[in-house]
């Protein structure tokens, strides 16, 4: 073997690695195609959205070497950013009292009848004592913060900060809302100021949402709070492939896990689910 010519250190590795291959794995240069004005982004993306031409850049720059000095000063005010989320998100979060959290799609249009229902659910809540908390965006979220505000009850939004899709909605008490950069700061909120947990049909941001507090109760890291899921058609077929799939073919969880979750079809029941789990320890909202 030929002896290897000092560059990078990961070029060095690359090398080393393809040795005898006759090949040789060679870092993209993150400068390649960079976007210098409106007029190359055309260019370049051929009229697809500038998003894909983002995640480019992203993809290339992490193939870059950095030098110690970089990382440090990169990675520390990374941690003071996340720092200061946490700090304003308990500050805000510990006087807002019993919350139920609720979960659900963006993307719901107001005549949709889960939109209807999570406005109900959030109204309910309130009228037993309860506040709200959802993700401060429009949809599903949106209907949670207006049924609490129709009511007069604690209306709290975790927003958080996307290129699409998220803008807070007006139904948040300008005192209770708390915009988020990173989501698991955002789902630290979510879980730990509440006192239940409500999903209605959603998609991805939904289901991580719904497993974080799953998997919290499930590892006994939180209290076993009630979790209901609204609309059993929408979320039937995903249970069947978890008690068929997960727990009997490959036994990846134990049978009372599967008790952690119930379904219901309206907005009493919802409700009810959740008053009754607080009436056998004798507790009751206290605003």
């Amino acid at each position: 073997m030929s002896k290897l010519k000092k560059t990078s250190r990961t070029k060095a590795s690359d090398e080393a690695l393809n040795a005898g291959s006759g090949q040789t794995i060679r870092q993209p240069d993150v400068n390649n195609n960079k976007v210098k004005s409106i007029s190359d982004i055309r260019e370049q993306t051929h009229g697809v959205r500038t998003l894909q031409l983002d995640d480019e850049q992203r993809i290339r720059k992490a193939f870059v070497d950095k030098d110690w000095n970089e990382i440090k000063i990169a990675d520390s005010w990374q941690i003071f950013k996340v720092m200061a989320e946490f700090v304003e998100g308990f500050e805000k979060m510990s006087k807002i009292g019993p919350c139920v959290s609720i979960f659900g799609s963006a993307r719901t249009k107001p005549e949709n009848p889960y939109y209807q229902m999570a406005e109900e659910i959030a109204a309910k809540l309130v009228r037993h004592g309860y506040g709200v908390i959802t993700g401060g965006g429009p949809g599903i979220m949106e209907a949670g913060n207006k049924g609490a505000r129709s009511e007069g009850g604690r209306s709290v939004g975790l927003n958080i900060e996307l290129p699409f899709e998220q803008f807070n909605n007006i139904y948040i008490d300008p005192d209770k809302i708390i915009n988020f950069d990173y989501f698991f700061v955002r789902k630290v909120m979510f879980v730990k100021y509440a006192q239940g947990f409500i999903g209605m049909p959603g998609g991805f941001g939904t289901l991580d949402e719904l497993f974080e507090a799953i998997t919290l109760i499930q590892t006994k890291k939180i209290g076993r709070f009630p979790i209901v899921l609204v609309g059993t058609a929408y979320w039937k077929g995903m249970f069947e492939w978890i008690e068929q799939v997960m727990l009997n073919d490959e036994h990846n969880i134990s049978p009372e896990d599967l008790h952690l979750v119930q379904l219901v079809d309206d907005a009493a029941s919802a409700v009810k689910i959740i008053d009754d789990f607080y009436s056998k320890y004798l507790l009751s909202p206290n605003f």
